[in-house]
C-alpha cells in the first residue's frame, strides 16, 4: 500500500510540474505525513529531494525550446541560496505543529492567488514579449526571491505555487516561458534547500527512488502533452484542491494539539 500511495504522489507531483511550473510539491509534504505515515523531519527533505529531481527533467524541454528566462532564473536561485538555509534552520527550531499550520496558511494564500486571473502590475516590467525591463523590476525580483527561498527550506517545497505567480503578475513574464523558467528555480532552489538538511538525513532510499522515478515520468509526460490541457482550468481546479488540502492539514494540526 505504501508503494501504491507513493507511485501515485509521485506522479500527481511531476505531472502537476510539468503543466504549471510547480503546484505538485505542495502536495508533496501532507502526502507523506500523513498519506504515508512519514515523519516531519524525513518528510521535508524527502520532498525536496524528489521535487528538485523531478523539475530538472521536466526543465529540459523547456530548455531545448528556450523557454527559459535564465536571468530571472539566477536572480530566483542566488537569492533564495541563502534563504533557503535559514528556512531549513527555522523549520528544526520550530514545532511541527506551527510548521504544519504555517504551511497550510501559505497554501491558502497560494490557491487565492491561483484563482487571480489578471497580470497585475507585472506589466509594467516587461521590455519585449518576456524579456524583463531590470531597472524597473529589481526591486521585485529580489524579495520575492528571497521569500521563495526561505519557504522552499522552511516548509520543503520546490516554490513553483509561488514562482509561477511571482514571474506572471510581479514580473510580466508569458506562462510557457514562466514555467520552463520557474521549474530550473525549482530545481536550483531545491537543491538548496537540501544542502541545509544534509548533516541530518536520514530517508527510505527505495521509497525515495520509486517517488522519484514516478514524479519524472509524470514530469516528461506532461511536458511533452502540456500544450493539449487547458491550464487556466487545470490552475483552478489545483487552488481548489490546495484549500481542501489546506483545511485537513489544519483540521489534523488541531485534533493532534
Amino acid at each position: 500500500m505504501t508503494i501504491l500511495v507513493a507511485l501515485v504522489l509521485g506522479a500527481v507531483i511531476g505531472i502537476l510540474l510539468g503543466l504549471l511550473g510547480g503546484g505538485g510539491s505542495i502536495l508533496a509534504v501532507p502526502g507523506l505525513v500523513y498519506g504515508l505515515g512519514i515523519p516531519l523531519e524525513q518528510a521535508v527533505p524527502m520532498s525536496l529531494l524528489v521535487v528538485g529531481i523531478a523539475a530538472l527533467f521536466g526543465a529540459i524541454p523547456k530548455i531545448r525550446v528556450r523557454q527559459v528566462q535564465w536571468r530571472v532564473a539566477g536572480v530566483f536561485a542566488v537569492t533564495g541560496l541563502l534563504a533557503a538555509f535559514a528556512g531549513g534552520a527555522a523549520n528544526r527550531l520550530l514545532p511541527q505543529a506551527v510548521t504544519l499550520a504555517g504551511f497550510a496558511v501559505v497554501m491558502i494564500a497560494s490557491g487565492i492567488r491561483m484563482l487571480s486571473s489578471t497580470e497585475g502590475s507585472g506589466t509594467a516590467c516587461r521590455a519585449e514579449g518576456s524579456t524583463v525591463d531590470w531597472r524597473r523590476c529589481t526591486s521585485r525580483a529580489v524579495p520575492a526571491g528571497l521569500g521563495v527561498g526561505f519557504l522552499t527550506g522552511l516548509f520543503g517545497v520546490g516554490g513553483g505555487f509561488l514562482i509561477i505567480p511571482a514571474l506572471v503578475l510581479l514580473l510580466g513574464i508569458e506562462m510557457s516561458v514562466a514555467v520552463g523558467t520557474s521549474l530550473v528555480i525549482v530545481t536550483a532552489n531545491s537543491g538548496s534547500g537540501l544542502l541545509a538538511y544534509l548533516g541530518n538525513l536520514s530517508l527510505d532510499w527505495g521509497l525515495v527512488a520509486v517517488f522519484t522515478a514516478t514524479a519524472i515520468g509524470g514530469s516528461l509526460i506532461a511536458g511533452r502533452y502540456g500544450k493539449k490541457v487547458d491550464t487556466a482550468r487545470l490552475q483552478k481546479w489545483f487552488a481548489y484542491l490546495i484549500f481542501a488540502v489546506a483545511v485537513f492539514v489544519l483540521v489534523q494540526v488541531i485534533v493532534v494539539r
